[in-house]
């Protein structure tokens, strides 16, 4: 994997980090932003210069062998676009110019889709039909930017059309896109051979992804048809989840036996992490928590930082060291648990300050303080990630 490339991707991902930090501070100190201004340009730096990027790093190099050249030019249009929208974010919103990048990298994620399906190579059928479906994921999660125009110009911002467009937007990238990509590149990984249960897996999850997008609608539109269809994805996810488990269970035991424990570390958090999601999921199956969900902020923020950090950035970490493409040291090994760390420390206050919300208890002291203190393991451990691998001298790397 070339190193400017997971170099320029940490990079990305250690500004969006910053920005975060800094999105925290302003709760306990005046920081002269616009605070949703600064939101978005956080979220997008983090999606589309952190995950996407690499997902698309890790995409080509496992499953793209020739053609790198035009790759490697995609690549560097879709960071200018990175670029174009963390400069512009912080200072306009969503206007002319971030709204152009943004544009920008869509049509660099529709080539992206395009060439990768007409290029992949993999003896895999698993691992084909989880990439193709993530690409379908990501094309379809466009379309809810799409409609964000209409939506301003017909209703308003404050409309249930213009909710409903962030939130199919979000969902399909992080629970479609996200996932999918993730999975196909730990199936390859874990040498993990076609199969019923595989196949059963695929397709409930695929049902469940289309079906638990539900939920958001139900947020800004209620109807009680939603709610049965949300429950029916919960469902068809927790049966998904136990065809996942027995699916991994002895390919990962034969994994990682032998590897070093910040590899089992970040593998056993990230698939913890994911198993916890599917499990929060299910929450949202009980009408008396669904409003709940997006009435307190505190969930809504732990939830997506348990798919980004946890699952996600988890497991795209753990690819990396897996593979040998970040070698293991005491460095790193600081990193990576100062990373885990802070997503731990994080995510416990945020669930035990929304329980304190939900049952009326009030705000829990120095709560915005502390909340602070946690994040700055986040940058921390991910600048140690990053010196660590711009320390290594060769770029030495396994396949698998």
């Amino acid at each position: 994997m070339p190193k400017k490339l997971i170099v320029t991707c940490l990079i990305n991902f250690l500004i969006a980090a910053l920005l975060g930090l800094l999105l925290r501070l302003a709760f306990i100190a005046p920081v002269a932003i616009n605070f949703r201004y600064l939101v978005h340009a956080h979220s997008h730096v983090a999606m589309l210069g952190w995950v996407y990027l690499m997902l698309f790093i890790l995409i080509t190099h496992y499953f793209v062998p020739e053609k790198k050249r035009f790759y490697n030019r995609l690549f560097w249009v879709t960071q200018f676009a990175v670029i174009g929208m963390l400069c512009s974010f912080p200072f306009q919103g969503y206007a002319a110019v971030s709204i152009t990048f943004s544009t920008l990298h869509i049509f660099c994620s529709y080539v992206f889709a395009y060439r990768v399906w007409k290029d992949l190579k993999t003896d895999s059928p698993l691992v084909r039909k989880m990439i193709h479906w993530a690409l379908l994921f990501m094309v379809l999660s466009t379309l809810g930017v799409w409609c964000l125009g209409p939506a301003v110009g017909l209703m308003g911002k404050a409309s249930a059309f213009y909710q409903i467009a962030i939130q199919f937007f979000l969902h399909f990238q992080f629970n479609g896109w996200f996932v999918f990509a993730t999975m196909a590149i730990l199936f390859y990984q874990m040498h993990i051979a076609p199969s019923r249960t595989s196949k059963r897996f695929v397709q409930l999850l695929i049902a469940a992804t289309i079906c638990t997008m539900a939920l958001p609608i139900q947020w800004f539109a209620p109807h009680w048809s939603l709610y049965y269809i949300n429950a029916l994805g919960s469902v068809l996810q927790l049966v998904a989840l136990i065809y996942f488990l027995k699916l991994i269970k002895q390919p990962f035991k034969a994994a990682i036996t032998k590897r070093q424990k910040t590899i089992k570390a970040l593998y056993v958090f990230s698939l913890s992490c994911f198993v916890l999601k599917l499990a929060l999921q299910m929450v949202a199956v009980f009408p008396q928590f669904t409003q709940t969900l997006i009435n307190h902020k505190n969930f809504i923020i732990g939830f997506i930082h348990l798919m980004m950090l946890g699952v996600i950035s988890g497991f795209l970490f753990a690819f990396l060291v897996f593979s040998n493409t970040i070698k293991p040291s005491k460095l790193l090994n600081l990193g990576v648990y100062g990373f885990l760390i802070g997503i731990i420390l994080t995510e416990i206050l945020l669930a035990y300050q929304g329980g304190l919300f939900y049952f009326g208890i009030g705000m829990l002291p120095y709560y915005y303080q502390l909340l602070f203190i946690f994040s700055i393991f986040l940058p921390v451990g991910i600048a140690l990630i990053l010196l660590t691998y711009l320390k290594q001298k060769n770029n030495v790397y396994k396949t698998t």
